[in-house]
């Protein structure tokens, strides 16, 4: 059992204790979470992933991206907002992926309304929503890291009224963290960003 604080891992370095768990969780702790994405694709398969994460374990979703990458034509803006309603089938059918009908709309819908944006335009969306980090304490443990902040609800709020589906402000903080534009990585963590 664990008080929440940075724990030592395999090679001896402090990292978040959800971090521990597993090798993935490691390695996605260690290289992905927390740094900073960009670009509309990337941003938009993050978007997606988190959105077919809500109810799951990340982990279930972590080890299924290759087949969602794959379903999902890398989840490249413009091709899969050109999917028919035969992708749509496809999908519903691939084991690969998670197949929940209102999570798959929700990435086909979000695609298609994206398409129409400027390029930029999601970066430049989502990034306008990150924090002053100098406004946000460090986290010390885990009951120091909220699952919906203020600027997470408005961020939801903004993609919501630009047509996006499964974006609720739970989703939009996830995102936040998984991309960088917030360092919730424990203050004793050795991926915490100076």
């Amino acid at each position: 059992m664990t008080d929440g604080t940075a724990l030592v891992g395999p090679d001896g370095a402090l990292r978040c204790p959800w971090a521990l768990s597993t090798a993935d969780y490691v390695t996605y702790h260690d290289e992905e979470w927390g740094r900073p994405v960009h670009g509309d694709d990337a941003l938009y398969e993050r978007l997606s992933l988190e959105a077919f994460q809500s109810g799951l374990s990340w982990i279930t979703i972590l080890r299924r991206r290759p087949g969602f990458r794959t379903a999902f034509s890398d989840f490249k803006i413009a091709a899969v907002a050109a999917f028919t309603d035969e992708d749509r089938a496809r999908l519903l059918a691939d084991p690969g992926i998670i197949r929940n009908r209102a999570k798959i709309d929700a990435t086909l819908a979000n695609a298609r309304v994206l398409a129409g944006w400027s390029p930029g335009e999601l970066d430049e969306l989502i990034w306008s929503h990150a924090p002053d980090p100098a406004s946000r304490p460090v986290p010390k443990t885990l009951a120091d890291v909220p699952a919906v902040t203020p600027e997470s609800t408005a961020l939801s709020k903004a993609l919501k009224r630009r047509g996006l589906r499964f974006v609720g402000p739970t989703t939009a903080y996830a995102l936040m963290q998984a991309c960088g534009l917030v360092d919730d990585h424990l203050a004793a963590c050795a991926a915490r960003r100076a």
